[in-house]
């Protein structure tokens, strides 16, 4: 099995990690080949940095998380509380590396007893009377919801937001052994730099307090927060063998649009750059991931160059993923939409406004159309080649391009996407690619 190149950093191996309350502590393993390239298992995993081609995240400064943490500096964590504590405020960059062992729920309060939904509603919100107050019939649908209701509900999607936590700069973290899970909140890794997040399960992050907008589309929305991961104004991060699991489109619907209380799993915007996306599983989706949350965020021109490289997008029906403005190389990935499929497919790569997707050798399975593969938005050109749809042969060979554009007349794409990726160390024939992501994508793979 091919898996992402990594490098050990020996020069910070330790035999045993000091105690510090009230952070349960483990005892790291020394890595086996110090300074070397590597596949670790265990504590070594700590240690391993992104290879030196493996994608954007490798430009610049390059991407080691916590690597060359000191021993005091090297925690393991099996709940919200000590999690918190392993990674300090945001302002602290000492380099430090955090093991996730078993199953951390972040919905919990400082003394560890669960929280629900009803938990950080507000005294003066209730699901029922924000449904009357902004029903269609009565409120319109030209103005968005406003007035003590909205604002109640406001409140009390700040109260659920207590429960993000954040990771600081200088910091990796990573599951141990094949269970580490962590559900219940979103993470942000926001205005920091040299980030690595590994072999951890993210699940049942969801908005309690999802908001009604009449005026998104042509028949209104819910619109809900919390990615599983948000990166923002970030530099330098490795995203790498995680699994996230999402609720997919829901069935209830409310104003005859599904109340969506699942958001997307991770966006990259706001000026974020140089990140690596790999090896991942994304189970379930309707909306898959964003690269640059709106036209309008000019501080995103020049930035958000991203890789995507040997990611399983299992039922992701949309948005895997939709790039405004970055340079984005999407090579040896897998579409794959199944039975357990919450609703029809819609599309993978969204064109956005001056984006530069590069497209190389990927795979699409089950029903999708040829021209699905991709959506114009507000952009003018997606650069593709050997894409290949339900079989490898010459027969199942796919210009995204044309397709798209026969399908659409007068709103067509370009192929000239004005660079060419540089940053990648092999890319796979699709078949090859396809059996390594089948055993080697996700958590638990390492």
């Amino acid at each position: 099995m091919r898996v992402s190149t990594k490098v050990l950093a020996g020069a910070c191996a330790v035999v045993m990690v000091a105690l510090a309350a009230p952070v349960a502590m483990g005892a790291p393993g020394k890595p086996d080949h110090p300074g070397k390239p590597g596949k670790g298992a265990g504590h070594a995993l700590g240690y391993e940095v992104l290879g030196p081609r493996d994608g954007w995240g490798a430009y610049g400064a390059g991407t080691s998380g916590g690597a060359s943490a000191s021993p005091e500096n090297v925690h393991t964590v099996t709940n919200r509380a000590e999690l918190l504590a392993a990674l300090g405020p945001e302002d602290n960059d000492t380099p430090k590396i955090v093991y996730v062992k078993g199953t951390i729920d972040m919905n919990v309060d400082g003394a560890g007893n669960p929280l629900e939904c009803a938990d950080f509603a507000d005294p003066e919100y209730s699901l029922e009377a924000y449904l009357e107050a902004y029903d269609p019939q009565t409120w319109g649908m030209t103005e968005r919801p406003s007035g003590p209701l909205e604002e109640a509900r406001v409140r009390s999607y700040r109260n659920q937001s207590q429960q993000i936590y954040r990771l600081p700069s200088n910091t990796t973290l990573v599951g141990l052994g094949k269970d580490a899970r962590i559900e219940g909140a979103a993470m942000y890794i926001r205005g920091v730099n040299n980030v690595i997040v590994r072999n951890i399960t993210f699940a049942e992050v969801e908005d309690c307090f999802p908001q009604w907008d009449p005026r998104d589309g042509s028949s209104g929305n819910w619109n809900s927060e919390y990615d599983a991961i948000w990166v923002h104004s970030s530099t330098n991060v490795w995203l790498d063998h995680n699994t996230f699991k999402s609720g997919g489109r829901p069935d209830t619907e409310y104003f005859g649009r599904p109340f969506m209380r699942y958001d997307g799993s991770v966006d990259i915007t706001r000026g974020s750059d140089l990140v690596t996306v790999s090896w991942n599983h994304y189970d379930d989706y309707d909306k898959g991931m964003l690269i640059g949350g709106g036209d309008g965020h000019s501080e995103d021109i020049g930035k958000l160059r991203v890789t995507y490289h040997h990611n399983l997008f299992e039922n992701v029906l949309q948005r895997s993923p939709r790039v405004r403005r970055g340079q984005v190389h999407v090579y040896n990935n897998h579409y794959l939409v199944n039975d357990e499929a919450s609703d029809p497919f819609d599309y993978a790569w969204g064109v956005g406004l001056d984006s530069m997707i590069h497209a190389e050798n990927n795979y699409f399975e089950g029903p999708i159309r040829p021209d699905q593969i991709a959506y114009r938005w507000n952009g003018t050109d997606l650069y593709e080649t050997g894409t290949y749809l339900n079989g490898f042969g010459r027969k199942h060979l796919v210009d995204v391009v044309a397709e798209h554009n026969a399908a659409r007349p007068g709103h067509g794409l370009g192929t000239d996407v004005g660079w060419s990726p540089w940053l990648y160390e092999k890319i796979d024939p699709v078949p090859k690619a396809v059996k390594d992501i089948a055993r080697g994508a996700g958590a638990g793979k390492l």
